[in-house]
């Protein structure tokens, strides 16, 4: 949901391969140091000790911390969504798809609020974050974009959800449960955070659900009522 906008492939890093073997190792590596001692104190060199890599490797394919910590955070937020995503509905909803829909949203904010590598960047460099709220889009708000567009279309087309342009739906939802994530824990005060998330799920159910029909005209018979029938 907040994320670098590096990519990995070579026309976003020259001269970096598209993929290596040992990345994995390093992010993994480069997530416990920033578990254990914040965004601050986490070096290069200290990676490259626990990933049992040499200071070059690392070089190579990341110019540097702030890079590397981008492609953690963007490797960490794209496990959430994709969890999430794939959370089993719920039987018996009487809302059907929108009511999923919403929950799935519900589950993906919550795990970002619980992420331990989101709580530890929130606590040791909140500044990482700052050109995304700000700025420019990143990698994986544009993943949770495109997946909200294309869940909420086919909701539209199955009429469980509003026929608005799903990608200007998509990215309003974003902004809502963006600011939820970032900002709950301190304006909340003395708002149970239960109460908070039903609040939430209240105003998406409420946005995103099909505006109300009016309901069709009475017939004759209903309009006369009970044992009215033929009355002048």
């Amino acid at each position: 949901m907040l994320d670098t906008d590096r990519r990995l492939d070579a026309a976003a890093a020259p001269g970096r391969p598209v993929r290596w073997s040992g990345e994995d190792a390093v992010l993994d590596a480069a997530k416990a140091s920033l578990l254990a001692v914040g965004v601050r104190r986490t070096t290069l060199t200290e990676v490259a000790r626990r990933a049992g890599v040499s200071r070059m490797t690392l070089y190579r394919r990341w110019p540097d911390l702030r890079s590397l910590v981008g492609d953690v955070m963007t490797r960490e937020w794209t496990r959430v969504v994709t969890a999430a995503a794939a959370r089993p509905t719920a039987p018996d909803r009487s809302g059907g798809d929108l009511d999923d829909l919403v929950d799935h949203i519900i589950a993906t904010v919550e795990a970002f609020r619980t992420n331990p590598v989101y709580l530890r960047i929130i606590e040791t460099d909140p500044e990482l974050l700052l050109p995304y709220l700000t700025e420019r889009r990143g990698a994986t708000q544009q993943m949770i974009i495109d997946l909200l567009a294309g869940q909420l279309d086919a909701a539209a087309r199955s009429g469980t959800v509003r026929p608005v342009e799903p990608a200007a739906l998509a990215v309003m939802v974003l902004l809502v449960v963006q600011s939820f994530v970032l900002s709950a824990d301190a304006l909340a005060g003395p708002v149970p955070a239960a109460t908070l998330a039903a609040e939430l799920r209240r105003l998406l159910r409420g946005y995103l659900a099909p505006d109300a029909t009016h309901a069709p005209p009475a017939s004759a018979e209903g309009a006369a009522g009970p044992g009215r029938e033929g009355t002048p």
